[in-house]
C-alpha cells in the first residue's frame, strides 16, 4: 500500500491568479495596437502574466528543457520504429548536441536537463546528474504485466516531485516537458485512451520514427490488451501508472503536478507529456490551467488528451521526434508573447477609452479648450474660418 496520497495535490494546487489576468487584460486594451490584433499572442501574454502574479509580465529569461528517460518492455514486441532497450543511444545524442532538440535548445540559449528514470543500459555509462534519480533498468511489458510495482512508481512521481521543485528553487521560469523513449507512446496511448474510455485504434499512431501497418497492428494489439489490465485500476492513478505506465510517466506525472503547485507554467511536447498531463488532470483538476499545448505532433492519442483538457497546441508541425523538440519551437512564441504584453506603448492617457475626432488622433495632439492656434493670428483665424465655411472644403489649417 502507498504511503503516498494523490489527493492532496487538489488542495495544493492554486490557478492563475483571475484578478491578476484581468488587469493584464485592461493594459492590454490601453496599448496602441487595438486588442485582438495579435491574435493569440493576447491570450498567451494574459495566461503569463496570471501564471506570475505580475502586470506587466516579466520576460521569459530562465527556461529550461526537461526529459524524462526510460526504455519500455513492450518495444519488444515490435511496436516501436527502433529497437528495443535503445533509448539510452538517443540520450547520448541529446547530450553530445546531434539531436534535434540540442541543436534547437542551443540555437535558443536553453539548457537541457535529462533525467533517466528506466533506461536498459549500466548507470555508469552515463553522468551521475542523468542516472541519479533512476527507479529501475527498463519498465515491464504492459500488455501482461505491470510496468512497475506500486513501490517504484512512488518513488518515480516522488523524483518527478524532486525535479520540479529543483527547477522552482534553481530559477527556472519555464519549462518544456520532453521524453526521451523506446516505446513510450504505447503506455502514453493506454493511459489516454482508459483515461478518456475509448479504443485501442482510435489512439493508436506511429511513433516518433513511423512504424509500418504490420508494427501499427501489433501496437494496437498491445494497447488492447494493455487496455483491460488498466481499467480495473482507473480508480487510483498510482496504481495505473505502476500497472500500464513506466517510471519516465509517473515521474513526468509527479513533475507536472508539483510544478503546478509552485506556479512554474510548462510547456508539453508529445503524445507522451500529454499523457502525463491527463493523468495529473485526474488528479487535480486545476493543474491544465499551468500548462501550454506547444505542438499538435499528429498523434492520435495526443489530440484525444489535449482535447479532454482543453488545451490548444501553439503550432501545427507535426513534429514526431520527440525529446521536446517541438514544444522548443513553441517558446519563442511565448517569449514574444511576454514582450510584447510588456514592452507595447500605451496609448496617451487622454486618448484612452476616449473616441477622438480623425484629426486629433492622425496628429496625436488633443485641442485645449480656450487656447487661440499658434501658428496664425485672430485676424488670420477669422479669414481662415470664412474660406472653410465659403469652400465647404478643408484647408491645411486645423478646424477651430
Amino acid at each position: 500500500m502507498s504511503s503516498l496520497n494523490l489527493d492532496d495535490f487538489t488542495d495544493l494546487i492554486e490557478r492563475p491568479d483571475g484578478g491578476v489576468r484581468r488587469d493584464a487584460e485592461a493594459r492590454r486594451e490601453r496599448q496602441i495596437v487595438p486588442p485582438g490584433a495579435l491574435g493569440r499572442l493576447d491570450d498567451l501574454g494574459e495566461w503569463l502574466a496570471a501564471a506570475q502574479g505580475a502586470v506587466p509580465v516579466r520576460p521569459v529569461v530562465q527556461p529550461r528543457v526537461v526529459l524524462f528517460a526510460g526504455d519500455h518492455g513492450i518495444a519488444s514486441l515490435g511496436v516501436s520504429g527502433r529497437p528495443a532497450g535503445s533509448a539510452v543511444e538517443l540520450v547520448r545524442s541529446v547530450l553530445e548536441g546531434g539531436s534535434p532538440a540540442a541543436v534547437l535548445a542551443r540555437r535558443l540559449g536553453v539548457p537541457v536537463r535529462i533525467v533517466d528514470m528506466a533506461l536498459d543500459c549500466e548507470p555508469d555509462s552515463l553522468p551521475d546528474a542523468v542516472v541519479e534519480h533512476r527507479v529501475r533498468r527498463g519498465s515491464g511489458r504492459i500488455d501482461i504485466e505491470d510496468a512497475l510495482t506500486l513501490e517504484e512508481a512512488e518513488a518515480a512521481f516522488n523524483a518527478g516531485v524532486a525535479v520540479a521543485n529543483e527547477e522552482a528553487d534553481s530559477g527556472t521560469d519555464l519549462v518544456v516537458l520532453g521524453d526521451v523513449s523506446v516505446g513510450g507512446t504505447t503506455p502514453a496511448s493506454v493511459l489516454i485512451a482508459a483515461l478518456c474510455g475509448t479504443d485501442a485504434s482510435v489512439v493508436t499512431g506511429r511513433g516518433g520514427l513511423a512504424i509500418d501497418d504490420l508494427a501499427w497492428m501489433r501496437k494496437c494489439a498491445a494497447i488492447r490488451d494493455a487496455l483491460r489490465r488498466a481499467r480495473p485500476v482507473l480508480g487510483d492513478q498510482l496504481q495505473l501508472l505502476a500497472t500500464v505506465g513506466g517510471a519516465d510517466l509517473a515521474a513526468m506525472t509527479g513533475f507536472l503536478l508539483q510544478s503546478a503547485v509552485r506556479k512554474l507554467p510548462v510547456i508539453l511536447d508529445g503524445v507522451v507529456a500529454a499523457a502525463c498531463a491527463l493523468v495529473g488532470q485526474r488528479v487535480a483538476f486545476r493543474a491544465p490551467d499551468w500548462w501550454l499545448a506547444g505542438q499538435n505532433s499528429g498523434e492520435p492519442g495526443q489530440a484525444k488528451a489535449l482535447d479532454r483538457m482543453a488545451l490548444e497546441p501553439l503550432l501545427d508541425h507535426g513534429v514526431t521526434v520527440g525529446e521536446g523538440a517541438g514544444a522548443l519551437l513553441a517558446l519563442p512564441l511565448v517569449q514574444a508573447a511576454a514582450a510584447l504584453s510588456a514592452e507595447l506603448p500605451l496609448r496617451p492617457e487622454e486618448l484612452a477609452g476616449v473616441e477622438e475626432a480623425p484629426e486629433t488622433v492622425e496628429t496625436g495632439e488633443p485641442e485645449k479648450a480656450g487656447e487661440p492656434a499658434e501658428a496664425v493670428g485672430a485676424d488670420e483665424t477669422v479669414k481662415a474660418d470664412e474660406t472653410i465655411v465659403a469652400a465647404e472644403a478643408p484647408t491645411s489649417e486645423e478646424p477651430k
